[in-house]
Order: C-alpha cells, then structure tokens, then sequence
C-alpha cells in the first residue's frame, strides 16, 4: 500500500493518517474471535487493569495467535509505514490494547517515542504505531485523543508515571499538554478523536502526543497496535522483556492482501508459552552485550 502525496503531506501536518473501514467486516471477524483466548490465558503477556481482572493490553500476539501473525504481516499495515520511512521496518512491539466496558482505565498524555527512547534506547524516531480498531469506536467508549501537529516539537520533556495505571509510561505534564493544545487551535480542534467502524485504520507518529480517557460505556474499545521501527533505527538497550519490546531486527515480509481470510502459513513460537529468553533483561548496552557474547 502506498501513500498519495496528498496523504504524505496531511501525515508531515498533521502527525497521524485515518482511514475509516479499511478492513472488511469478515477481516476484523477473524481477529476478534482470536481475541478472547488471548486474553483469558494468566502469563506475563497480559497486563490487568490495575485492581481488576480485565486485560489492559496483551503483548506479542503475533508470537502466539495466527490470525494475529497474519496481521503483523499485512501489507496495508506494514507498506504505508516502510513508504514512509523509504527503508524496511521491523516488529518493535505488538500490543491488543482492550479499553473493556465499564473497567477500562485512562491513558495518560504521552509520546510512544518517549518511552521507547527512554527504556529501549531507540535512537530516532524513525518508528511508528499503526492500529486497527476491532469495535466500534465512538465518543463513549474512550477513543484515543491526539493533538495535531504536536510530533513536530520532536521529543518533549516526560515524567516516568509508575503509579497512575498498571503499566509505566512516560507521561507529558498538563502545563505543556495546555500550550500543546493552545498551539494546535485550542477549542477549535487543538485536540481530536479519530471515530470509525471495527475495521477502521490509524497511522501515527511516535512523537503525536496522545491519551485516552476510561471507558464507562457498556461498549469495548478493543484495538491491535503495531509499533513498526526502520531496521537500522533498531533500539540499543534490553531493559524491558523482548516480549515487550523485541530484539528480532529482521525486515518484516509481507504477505498478500488477502491474508485475513486465507490461511498462508505463519510461525507462532510462543502459542505453548512464553520462553524464558523472552522475560530476560539487562541495562547493559546492545553493543556491550554483543561484545559480551
């Protein structure tokens, strides 16, 4: 898939790219109904809310679930970001965020660069998320909330919140979020929320600061996020679990459009369980490590 100038210019503005239905109904079915043994099963990869039993993100589902496997290799997720980049990318993260009725909590302001810079020592921000919605997103069910154009102030200062939610982000303090909105056109979109069908496609970069609100609607918000970084922009550093952040720098190979609904062969070598390479870390260096090995 390839982007027009038209959209290439909308991205360098604006910082994200929505593309309302891009995926079949029968296409987002076969994700979906994988979603539910996923987040039943109790091992590391599924993060809780804080205090309750459903699921704030899954990690790695493209290591475990087939249909997920499928996706991370799609080429209308993967092509519009190696389009943009120039250069092929690889799998740097892979989470199925589940903002579930009525428990699911906020996330706060941040930049996805800014942990990724932080933790894993990525270099640039050559690196970006690209989602899909598996509901219906609307204005009840906590839809993310961006703030265009606020990826051009590059890398902003952030505070590591580790008590707010179950899981640890770099978070942007409400006087910046203030100026950040005053600057995109405060009242008069200085913040947005892309709303669509299950199906529906976000592209953005990893310095549009973003959040969300809880979801105290009787509808899930359930959504795949793919974190796809330029191989040679790869992170440097192991702090978190490669099931978290992954260390297989390989260029990404797509499949063909059709692979939703047609069942090309995929590896999953964690369906039996996570290994225990994958819960490893280290504060060393990428470099210090290899010399090491």
């Amino acid at each position: 898939m390839k982007l027009s100038a038209e959209q290439r210019a909308q991205f360098d503005r604006d910082g994200y790219l929505f593309f309302p239905g891009h995926f079949s109904a029968e296409e987002t079915k076969a994700l979906t109904d994988a979603v539910p043994d996923l987040y039943s099963r109790r091992e590391a990869f599924n993060v809780r809310e804080k205090g309750k039993d459903a699921v704030r993100t899954n990690f790695a589902a493209h290591m475990i679930s087939e249909p997920f496997a499928r996706l991370a290799r799609h080429p209308r997720m993967v092509g519009p970001v190696s389009d943009l980049f120039e250069e092929e990318v690889y799998m740097h993260q892979f989470k199925i965020n589940g903002k579930m009725a009525f428990e699911g909590d906020v996330w706060q302001w941040h930049q996805d660069y800014g942990t990724w810079l932080n933790d894993d020592q990525m270099p640039t921000e050559r690196a970006m998320n690209v989602a899909i919605f598996l509901d219906d997103v609307n204005e009840h069910n906590g839809p993310l909330m961006f703030i265009p154009g606020s990826h051009v102030k590059g890398v902003v200062e952030a505070q590591h919140d580790l008590t707010t939610t179950s899981y640890p982000l770099w978070t942007v303090d409400n006087d910046l979020i203030r100026q950040l909105v005053d600057r995109a056109g405060g009242k008069n979109g200085g913040i947005v929320s892309p709303k669509g069908p299950a199906g529906s496609m976000i592209l953005f970069h990893s310095c549009l600061v973003h959040a969300s609100g809880s979801n105290l609607s009787p509808f899930n918000r359930v959504a795949v996020y793919l974190s796809l970084c330029a191989v040679s922009n790869h992170i440097r550093r192991f702090k978190r679990p490669e099931f978290i952040a992954h260390r297989d720098f390989t260029p990404i190979s797509m499949l063909p459009d059709d692979c939703l609904l047609k069942l090309y062969p995929v590896d999953t070598p964690w369906k039996d369980g996570l290994p225990a390479s994958a819960l490893e870390t280290s504060l060393e260096p990428i470099d210090a490590l290899e010399t090491q090995a």
